[in-house]
């Protein structure tokens, strides 16, 4: 018996400028549970528009989303805030928050009504800032923050936010080698936790480095998905960007080169 997809799309239309201009043209997608997965593809494709419908910041105009085998829309939004989390590649702070106070918000689907947090919530707070050893910065105003810093802390909210499905907008956009390096890590640590992880990305090699499944995507589209060893071709990869591509091989790991 196959299992049931912890998140699965069925012919999803979507467009922001009416009905004859789709960015999500009949969509249909299931992701396993427990996988780190890769939207790959170019820009405009339509995969940041994915993110936000599957989390409800979007309303498809057709089509059906179910999460854990229920229907989304069954679930009210304090209750998706607790199976799914988000993490944008940018995203404006009205308040000047410090870095503490900012991954605090982490733990807000899981508050009552004018509920205070709880010591427990200060404790996951901390937690998620040592994981990705940003402690020095926890007293720092977040609009002082570089790019990449702002970005590991985003993803230091949604560590404290513990949702068992993790969304991420193209986050190795702003980050250096180093930070590149321990935010991919990060995503390893937490699928080895039960966590699913599903990313966007246009490189290919930031897919390799994380992902065991990968959905390719181009105008709206899906065109393929599987195991990332099944689908990371010269042939799937060319047609997904529109230009020829090579997959080399160094150290027995495949390489994307530019034909």
């Amino acid at each position: 018996m196959t299992e049931t997809p912890i998140i699965s799309l069925d012919h999803l239309r979507f467009s922001y400028d009416g009905p004859h201009v789709d960015v999500l043209n009949d969509l249909s997608l299931d992701i396993p549970a427990g996988t780190i997965t890769a939207i790959l593809g170019p820009n405009g494709a339509g995969k940041t528009t994915l993110l936000h419908v599957i989390l409800g910041l979007l309303q498809p105009h057709a089509g059906q989303i179910y999460i854990e085998g229920q229907p989304q829309a069954g679930y009210s939004r304090t209750e998706l805030s607790q199976k799914v989390g988000l993490v944008l590649q940018a995203e404006h702070t009205p308040f000047n928050f410090t870095v503490f106070e900012y991954v605090l918000l982490g733990r807000t689907p899981h508050l009552g009504m004018l509920s205070m947090p709880s010591n427990n919530d200060y404790r996951l707070t901390r937690q998620a800032l040592e994981a990705l050893e940003l402690e020095s910065l926890q007293q720092r105003p977040i609009t002082e923050l570089s790019g990449g810093e702002r970005q590991m802390v985003m993803l230091a909210r949604a560590i404290a936010q513990q949702t068992p499905i993790l969304l991420l907008d193209e986050p190795t956009s702003h980050l250096d080698l180093s930070n590149k390096g321990r935010f991919l890590q990060m995503l390893r640590t937490l699928a080895g936790q039960g966590v699913t992880i599903i990313f966007t990305t246009h490189e290919p090699e930031v897919a390799v480095a994380a992902a065991r499944y990968l959905v390719l995507m181009r105008a709206g589209q899906v065109l393929d998905s599987g195991p990332l060893t099944q689908l990371l071709t010269a042939e799937k990869l060319s047609a997904t960007y529109g230009v020829p591509i090579r997959v080399a091989r160094l150290e027995d790991r495949p390489v994307v080169l530019l034909s």
